[in-house]
């Protein structure tokens, strides 16, 4: 059978498996679940593999699922959908909307939504899997389904692999994954190469030396030292990192002290940086503990600085070989207009890469649009996309059920059989 038979055979249950699909959003959607906190959602698509006739296995690295369709001989593609939500109070006003409270690491109650589409990942994958096992004669090979927990904090990938995913499981030659973003729906669009940066997170304590607010020269104040090193940290990226390079240094919490005139003891900065390359990567970070350590010595401060590395994905690198069979692929199935390089990778990062990397296999990863095509192209024709449009992690942010729900079910479809062909 060609591979223009063997998608259109396996997609042909696609019409029929749809209503069952939009339940199966609908309901990881209105029941989101936080990093490592996914037992909901993994046992909805452990349930539905195993009806697909699947072998699954629960709890790999927390709460992962893994499912094994081996379907004779042929090569062992693995397909990947991370299932973590955000700590984010859901604004979209849509009928199913979460109201899910849970708590947080820190032991916090929060909201939670699927503020970045994992439910709709979810989604494409169960009903990939669904429609390949529904067709065994098109296709050869295994089929390793992977469904991960905590993308949002970077754990997930690496538990899974920590948890001896490839040596308990069949070994993939490719690993395959997708990302909604706001992008018009029913568009893909992949590069090779770097597709997304590298991020790291850092919590820095700085020390001072509480006070009367009345009595400012009896203290070390923490909350001008942090201010300082805030304005200073800018100076990394406009004034040590070429143009030609791309780095974000982001100070997304600076909290201190509890009352206005009660100088405190210390102040707290949460610092995200985003990176592609391992060299500016680590001049950045070599920076921000240089400008820390350097404010807290011109303050005086009792104590040096405490920089902890909290959260570290890595780059995610495209196969440039493999990319291009896929975007060839994609291109024959859904038509040139509707698949386009990016020219650039995206700043947001993922643990996608960690899979690839560690069996060192090609690893393809691609994004397909969520946005309503009218609002969106009444957005770029206003030159308002990014004021109207809401992003991955906004409270507004949810993408459109049709065409998105199809086009990544097809093109996930599309990938794997290409692979599969090989």
């Amino acid at each position: 059978m060609s591979i223009d038979d063997a998608i259109q055979t396996v997609l042909g249950g696609l019409d029929g498996l749809t209503p069952d699909l939009e339940d199966f959003y609908r309901d990881l959607h209105s029941h989101p679940e936080l990093s490592l906190q996914e037992h909901h959602t993994a046992d909805r698509a452990a349930a539905w593999l195993r009806r697909a006739r699947f072998e699954v296995t629960t709890g790999v690295g927390g709460t992962g699922v893994v499912a094994v369709l081996a379907n004779g001989s042929g090569p062992t593609v693995m397909l990947r959908a991370d299932m973590d939500a955000l700590p984010v109070q859901e604004a979209t006003g849509l009928p199913y909307a979460s109201v899910a409270v849970g708590t947080d690491g820190e032991g916090n109650q929060v909201s939670v939504m699927h503020a970045c589409g994992h439910d709709m990942h979810v989604t494409w994958l169960a009903g990939a899997a669904s429609l390949l096992a529904a067709a065994p004669d098109a296709w050869h090979g295994t089929v390793l389904a992977v469904f991960q927990p905590a993308e949002e904090t970077a754990q997930g990938a690496r538990a899974m692999v920590d948890d001896d995913l490839f040596q308990r499981f069949p070994t993939p030659e490719v690993v395959l994954g997708q990302h909604v973003m706001p992008d018009e729906a029913g568009q893909i669009t992949l590069r090779p190469g770097t597709t997304q940066a590298a991020a790291d997170s850092l919590h820095v304590r700085m020390f001072g030396r509480g006070a009367h607010g009345s009595m400012p020269e009896s203290s070390v104040d923490p909350v001008v030292m942090a201010a300082a090193t805030v304005m200073r940290l800018q100076t990394i990226v406009s004034r040590e990192t070429a143009p030609t390079q791309a780095v974000v240094v982001t100070i997304g919490a600076l909290a201190a002290g509890t009352k206005d005139n009660v100088i405190p003891d210390e102040a707290v900065l949460k610092i995200n940086v985003r990176s592609f390359d391992e060299d500016a990567r680590h001049r950045t970070l070599d920076a921000i503990a240089r400008i820390v350590t350097a404010e807290a010595q011109a303050s005086e401060a009792p104590r040096t600085p405490e920089i902890t590395a909290t959260e570290h994905y890595p780059l995610t690198v495209n196969d440039p070989e493999r990319t291009g069979r896929v975007a060839n692929a994609l291109r024959a199935h859904f038509g040139d207009d509707h698949v386009a390089e990016l020219a650039a990778p995206k700043s947001a990062s993922e643990d996608f890469g960690t899979y690839g990397s560690e069996l060192g296999v090609p690893s393809v990863f691609w994004y397909v649009g969520g946005v309503d095509p009218s609002v969106y192209r009444a957005a770029q024709a206003a030159g308002r996309i990014a004021q109207d449009i809401p992003t991955n992690h906004n409270p507004a942010f949810a993408p459109v059920l049709h065409p998105t729900l199809e086009t990544g079910v097809r093109a996930m479809v599309v990938a794997a059989l290409d692979a599969l062909a090989t």
